[in-house]
């Protein structure tokens, strides 16, 4: 097994509103590494090996905290909440009153505002060779979602390549919950260029469009004889630049895909590959959608080593409720009552082909 250099653990230490900000190294036996901050509860990089036995680095983002904590516009790694994807007009009622809230994506409200779980420094329940454990208490009025929720994510690298992601949220009064990870990924690594060579299958039949601000107009069609069609496997760059109004919308792929699952049930979601590099990519999760975004709004961001990141030169698969779900009834909910338990789980698996 060749050895790799890994991000410095230093180099995320720092103070932010008095919490102290630090870097996680887990590790398995056959040699992954996955390097998470307490700072917005981050995936900082993912080292797997390519056919050959070279590890690289399939995530994009920053090399220290202090890129993530003045910059990262484009959400690279983070956890997204507490409601994770748009919000129209950043507005929704929720038992008889309602809510405004930050505006901060065109006319929308995106990621859980101006200062979302992304941009906070959680609390280390626990840390192992391979688990940490972060949680974060979000005071009532935050982002001015009502109730006090206490949110727990959990980071597993199992011997098994997997990363596994478990989500917990509970309440003291009616909200909205929604978590989503936001990782760039590139299998060929990253700073080596757009990922458009790649091949993804989405398990889905079904896709919720959008209009030209990115919110669902509520409808639901079907993928068959569309762009959106990753039924079986095609380089997300294949239709990628097409004539078509969703496309146009999107600026791209941007869009959240119906996943084949009922009742929170662990299924198959997405399947990525880059057949140049042979690292390949398995999505499960519980969650009844993922979102796929191509990445078609980066532009000269700043990355790790120097490496500059343009549009398409990574992918996100958001694993989460649908955006907007709050203003539609027929989407699954994103309200969390007090009692109730919010739980879902994300399995990244990494192989070779």
């Amino acid at each position: 097994m060749k050895t790799f250099d890994i991000i410095k653990e230093e180099l995320f230490e720092a103070t932010v509103n008095g919490k102290k900000t630090s870097l996680f190294t887990l590790r398995n036996k056959n040699g992954l590494v996955a390097q998470i901050t307490n700072f917005g509860a981050t995936i900082v990089s993912i080292y797997a090996p390519n056919k050959k036995g070279e590890f690289a680095d399939i995530v994009l983002g920053f090399d220290n905290v202090e890129d993530y904590i003045n910059g990262n516009g484009s959400y690279m790694g983070v956890l997204c909440g507490r409601c994770a994807n748009r919000i129209a007009n950043g507005k929704f009622e929720l038992e008889g009153k309602v809510y405004n809230m930050a505006v901060n994506n065109g006319p929308n409200h995106l990621h859980g505002g101006v200062t979302g779980f992304n941009k906070v420094v959680w609390d280390v329940e626990s840390l192992s060779e391979n688990k940490v454990v972060l949680t974060y208490f979000s005071e009532d009025g935050e982002e001015n979602y009502p109730g006090n929720v206490t949110a727990k994510v959990t980071y597993t690298l199992t011997e098994e390549n997997e990363l596994v992601l478990d989500y917990e949220a509970s309440t003291d009064k009616t909200t909205l919950v929604n978590f989503a990870s936001h990782s760039y990924f590139n299998l060929g690594g990253e700073g080596s260029g757009k990922a458009l060579d790649h091949q993804l299958m989405i398990n889905s039949d079904y896709f919720t469009p959008i209009d030209d601000t990115s919110i669902p107009t509520g409808e639901i069609l079907k993928v068959a004889g569309t762009p959106m069609d990753f039924s079986t496997a095609k380089p997300i760059g294949e239709d990628l630049f097409k004539e078509d109004l969703q496309l146009k919308n999107g600026g791209g792929y941007d869009h959240n895909w119906i996943l084949k699952n009922r009742a929170g049930e662990m299924v198959l979601a997405a399947v990525a590959h880059d057949p140049a590099s042979g690292r390949v990519m398995e999505i499960h999760t519980t969650q009844p959608g993922i979102q796929f975004y191509s990445s078609n709004w980066m532009e000269n961001e700043k990355g790790k080593h120097g490496n500059v990141y343009n549009k398409h030169e990574g992918f996100c698969l958001e694993t989460q409720h649908f955006p907007d779900s709050i203003n539609h009834a027929h989407f699954p909910s994103v309200i969390l009552k007090p009692g109730d338990v919010y739980k879902h789980s994300c399995i990244h698996k990494f192989l070779i082909k």
